[in-house]
């Protein structure tokens, strides 16, 4: 069988010394010399973790790898090395079948204090190997300048097409579960995706996250995706949950704009992203302002991770200011989900990270702009950042 899986658990142990750090991403090193006829290479896929150089704040240590061949795999190893000196501590091959194309590699290692060399590397039938590295630091000398290798992200999506009291929408539940595929295939998020909530399931959903415990690194994207409403006479924006009355004067049976930011700004989460797909949402900034362009940054990409993180993120993204904004032509995406899906799926460029500023060069088109801004605790600097993995 062409796709075979082997899931493998095992714990290696040895001692190693720390060393400077790599911005790359995805280090791949090739070896051409017992054959130049191979047409395609073996592909390396880190799932966990994504970046070249991280920390743990504990030695024990999970890894995680899809090795995927179109000829078959003859070998397959995985090499723990001194990163400073480049001594190898330990080496193994991994048994592997006679007719393996795909192989999982899913290790639980026990690393010591410092910084290991963990490399992976497959040869294929025709005796081309590539190799792909990730760096990982553990101990509490080496935490602070490093990405974590346990950080999360996670995306809690709002959708609604159905009311009790409005018309009908034919789009956000679509979108929210396109923008979630995308989100967990391509940046490895954990997504949770609600549907059509009453005013009751929103608070409770958002009051659940903020019992939640978050990492320092961890990230987290809320999404409402459905009706906007503008009251001229109170001068605030509101969410029309799927049971919001239609001549609700008193606006008690809508989520207030005013209420969310302080609501999401309360949880536990440093870095947090509100995104909006609902008529009138830029007015969840009262001044209706734009984020300042993209920052000059002549650091490695790890550094300006790790210098992002360290600032508290409270960004938010709108599918427009205080105006009606088009659902989009049933069975399609709405115009700005389907512009942020398009950003979605450039995985950031060469260095693999789509930041905020990146995301509102691809919507400048749009006949309706999107807002970008900040609310509540944000801090100067900080950015709400995509990491594919």
């Amino acid at each position: 069988m062409r796709n075979i899986l082997i899931m493998l658990m095992s714990a290696i142990c040895f001692i190693v010394s720390a060393q400077n750090l790599s911005d790359k991403t995805n280090a791949i090193s090739l070896n051409l010399a017992e054959s130049k006829n191979s047409e395609s290479l073996p592909k390396i896929e880190w799932q966990y973790p994504k970046m070249n150089h991280t920390n743990s704040k504990g030695n024990k240590v999970a890894i995680n790898t899809i090795i995927d061949s179109e000829k078959l795999i003859k070998r397959l190893t995985l090499t723990i090395a001194n990163d400073k000196t480049g001594k190898v501590m330990t080496s193994r091959d991994f048994d592997i079948d006679s007719i393996t194309y795909q192989f999982n590699v899913d290790q639980s290692l026990w690393l010591p204090n410092g910084t290991s060399s963990v490399q992976i590397s497959a040869t294929n039938i025709d005796g081309v190997t590539v190799s792909s590295t990730r760096r990982i630091s553990v101990g509490k000398d080496v935490m602070d300048d490093l990405l974590a290798i346990d950080r999360k992200d996670y995306a809690l999506l709002f959708a609604t097409d159905r009311y009790d009291y409005w018309d009908d929408l034919v789009n956000p539940i679509d979108d929210a579960h396109a923008i979630g595929k995308t989100l967990e295939d391509l940046y490895g998020f954990e997504v949770e995706i609600v549907e059509n909530a009453s005013l009751e399931e929103v608070w409770e959903k958002l009051r659940e996250y903020s019992d939640r415990k978050f990492g320092p690194q961890d990230q987290l994207m809320i999404f409402f995706a459905g009706h906007g409403h503008y009251d001229e006479s109170f001068g605030e924006g509101y969410v029309v949950a799927s049971n919001s009355l239609n001549n609700d004067r008193a606006r008690t049976s809508y989520i207030s704009h005013n209420r969310l930011r302080g609501v999401v700004d309360n949880i536990p989460c440093e870095h947090i992203l509100l995104t909006m797909d609902v008529c009138f949402g830029g007015t969840l900034d009262p001044s209706i302002a734009r984020n300042r362009g993209p920052k000059s940054y002549e650091i490695s990409v790890s550094d300006m991770l790790v210098r992002k993180f360290q600032k508290k993120t409270r960004k938010y993204l709108t599918s427009g200011g205080k105006e009606y904004v088009s659902d989009g032509i049933p069975g399609k995406h709405s115009p700005f989900a389907s512009k942020l899906l398009e950003a979605y799926k450039t995985e950031g460029g060469d260095d693999r990270v789509l930041t905020m500023s990146e995301i509102q060069v691809n919507m400048e088109n749009l006949a309706q702009v999107p807002r970008f801004g900040a609310f509540g605790a944000d801090e100067a600097l900080s950015d709400f950042v995509f990491i594919a993995r």
